[in-house]
């Protein structure tokens, strides 16, 4: 998938105008998932936005009570009728749990995009394991994980480096948690950007990485779309690097 660098995150939005607000903005990718009970919501603000549905990736996700081989269709239907669309452009395992079986799960989604209602399968939350078991069955066409500068999933890039797809970052700045950050804010100051823009260019400047942080306010979502165009040096980005602290927030 040729992913924007920076998407929209939706996880706590339930406003549609919202998602208006953030095409509007610049943003193209669109992130949800059926456990944030806001497929509805993200469905208006995508159909109320002066935005072509062609020119966006919207993304839901699959939780784990549908995964099942014989729940994966009538699940998937769930999302687009909720979200008031007739395909996803990517539809994920949120979590390999509940009724994921990889030798049941993954060839009913790859029927489900042989019949038309996403464009490719991705997966989230995986471990090494689980990723090598699910290459045999569909090609992965992103894998979410959360990425920040305190937390970096160990071997997940390098999956994704391996088999040619897009690591997508939820989570980007840790809650919030690395705005306050020294070093991220002194990396801010130099480049005369906000610590938020700083964190999330640091994450997308890992070859193959975009981001999709949530903003609750237009001011928000419009600072953090700043950083597909900042730069860090690589001085700048050794620092922020080597920032010793693992927080992990969504453990498996």
């Amino acid at each position: 998938m040729d992913l924007p660098p920076v998407g929209f995150g939706t996880m706590g939005v339930d406003d549609p105008a919202a998602v208006t607000d953030a095409l509007a903005a610049g943003y193209r990718h669109l992130d949800t998932a059926q456990i944030y009970d806001n497929e509805a919501a993200v469905g208006k603000g995508l159909a109320a936005a002066a935005v072509p549905r062609e020119a966006v990736t919207l993304a839901t996700k699959l939780w784990v009570d549908g995964l099942a081989a014989d729940d994966v269709r009538a699940s998937t239907a769930g999302s687009l009728d909720r979200l008031d669309v007739d395909r996803v452009d990517l539809l994920y395992v949120h979590r390999p749990r509940g009724g994921y079986d990889s030798a049941e799960t993954l060839p009913a989604l790859a029927r489900v995009r042989e019949a038309g209602l996403t464009d490719a399968v991705a997966v989230s939350n995986f471990e090494p394991d689980q990723l090598a078991a699910a290459h045999d069955y569909v090609d992965v066409a992103a894998h979410q994980v959360e990425f920040h500068p305190y937390y970096r999933e160990p071997g997940a890039l390098a999956d994704a480096h391996e088999h040619g797809y897009p690591l997508v970052a939820y989570a980007p700045l840790a809650g919030g948690r690395v705005l306050d950050d020294p070093v991220i804010r002194e990396v801010a100051g130099e480049l005369d950007a906000s610590p938020a823009a700083t964190a999330l260019a640091w994450v997308v400047s890992h070859d193959g990485v975009v981001a999709i942080p949530k903003a609750s306010s237009p001011a928000h979502r419009r600072v953090n779309l700043v950083a597909a165009d900042l730069s860090l040096s690589a001085e700048q980005r050794r620092r922020i690097d080597e920032i010793d602290r693992e927080t992990e927030l969504f453990p498996e």
